[in-house]
């Protein structure tokens, strides 16, 4: 009996709650076809606004800085494997030895202790803020549904009162029902038109302590990673006086645009050098008997034996056998090396193959250069060597500055299908390569 009872106390409930889901939704279209009055509350509808707005900022802010600390993270790994090839190069008879090695664990302590400290003064600090979020966001819905119980209690009376039969015990009731749903709306409104102020106000000191944190622990980390590099300059510096007669010194290198000295042309190399022969590939193929190629021939050379002279396949110009016979004449010995077969006076693989199946809207590739754990279901987890197809946001407005939107293409070979494989990643944890 007691379970049968539970059970019908759970149906009630059930079918309670659904009639009241049925009555708000009568009550809405009502209002919107503007046959039923609906309360306003201007002073609320801008605390919810910038309650919205404050959630927005914060979850942002949120985001970038668990991007910030994920950035010093690779560089913090970065850092420790140049540390790493210092010490392997710094050959053991060297002095100062010990004091690099010493410094090179300092510096990766330091970066861990920076890195630890963000996390406790910063990013804790970010997600406490946040934490109280959803749940006013879930009263802030639930008095939205209870005004709108109020209002239809209110038309039900004010039709009760207004009909031309009256009942008074519907009446009652209806009195009844209508106090009972302005109590419970105006505890909640009440709360909410407090708190909501209030949160808004004290925006301003968390920012202000949160970049404070940031700023204060970014600038004692430079700090001391400067009193390090002066310590490792000055271990370098006193080897360099040691092994002063070995210093290699690094010449600068003029670029291929860039004039020589002087206008001067440099001197030809010496005939016979590899610089002077140049290198001629033809086809390793031997010459028709009985007739000459329809391709142009090589001379032979008196220092060059008879292997040496091929046939270049491939059809020319009348003009253009002349042209290369008086060329060849001059040259010396050629290079005899076999380079591709020609068919048909085509180059094997030089037909291109069809476009890759790319995903819609694709705009680069890029390559992951570092690590990336997602934080969110959005986002894209990344490993280094990992490369992405790079595709528009749907919303451009959403798209969030540093960020981008794309699917690795491993998964996007595997099941083209945007909406399961697609996601956000930080662009600076990447290098483009297409």
């Amino acid at each position: 009996m007691a379970e049968m009872g539970s059970k019908g106390v759970t149906a009630g409930k059930i079918a309670s709650n659904v009639q009241k889901k049925l009555t708000r939704a009568q009550e809405k279209v009502l209002q919107k076809l503007g046959k039923a009055d609906e309360t306003k509350d201007e002073q609320f509808e801008q605390c919810v606004q910038n309650f919205n707005k404050q959630l927005t900022e914060g979850t942002r802010l949120q985001k970038d800085l668990r991007t910030y600390l994920a950035s010093v993270k690779a560089m913090h790994e970065a850092s420790k494997k140049l540390s790493e090839c210092l010490q392997e190069v710094y050959e053991p008879e060297w002095p100062g030895r010990d004091e690099a090695n010493k410094i090179a664990e300092n510096n990766d302590l330091l970066w861990m202790d920076y890195h630890q400290k963000l996390v406790d003064q910063a990013l804790l600090t970010m997600d406490t803020y946040l934490g109280q979020f959803p749940d006013i966001k879930s009263r802030i819905a639930k008095r939205g549904r209870k005004l709108v119980d109020y209002d239809s209690a209110r038309h039900h009376y004010e039709s009760l009162q207004t009909a031309k039969k009256k009942d008074e015990a519907k009446i009652a009731k209806a009195e009844e029902e209508l106090i009972k749903a302005q109590k419970v709306f105006e505890e909640m409104n009440v709360d909410l038109q407090e708190e909501l102020p209030s949160l808004w106000n004290s925006r301003v000191g968390f920012y202000v302590n949160t970049f404070q944190s940031i700023a204060g622990l970014e600038e004692n980390f430079h700090k001391e990673m400067s009193k390090l590099n002066q310590n490792l300059n000055d271990v370098l510096v006193s080897l360099e006086k040691q092994h002063g007669s070995n210093t290699f010194t690094v010449k600068a290198q003029p670029s291929d645009s860039a004039p020589d000295k002087g206008n001067k042309s440099p001197s030809p190399p010496p005939d016979g050098s590899p610089a002077a022969t140049p290198e001629i590939r033809v086809n390793h193929e031997p010459e028709p008997a009985g007739g000459a190629s329809p391709g142009a021939t090589i001379p032979k050379s008196p220092s060059q034996p008879a292997e040496a002279s091929e046939v270049v396949g491939g059809a020319q110009e009348p003009g253009e056998t002349a042209a290369s016979e008086a060329a060849s004449s001059s040259l010396p010995a050629v290079v005899v090396e076999t380079f591709s077969a020609t068919v048909n006076g085509a180059v094997e693989g030089s037909s291109g193959t069809g476009r890759l199946d790319l995903p819609p809207g694709f705009m680069f590739k890029v390559q992951a250069q570092h690590d990336y754990t997602a934080t969110d279901t959005d986002e894209l987890q990344l490993k280094a060597g990992d490369v992405v197809l790079v595709i528009p946001f749907q919303n451009p407005e959403e798209q969030d500055e540093g960020w981008l939107m794309g699917v690795k293409e491993s998964d996007w070979n595997q099941h083209k299908e945007l909406e399961k494989c697609r996601g956000v990643f930080p662009e600076n944890f990447t290098e483009r390569v297409q």
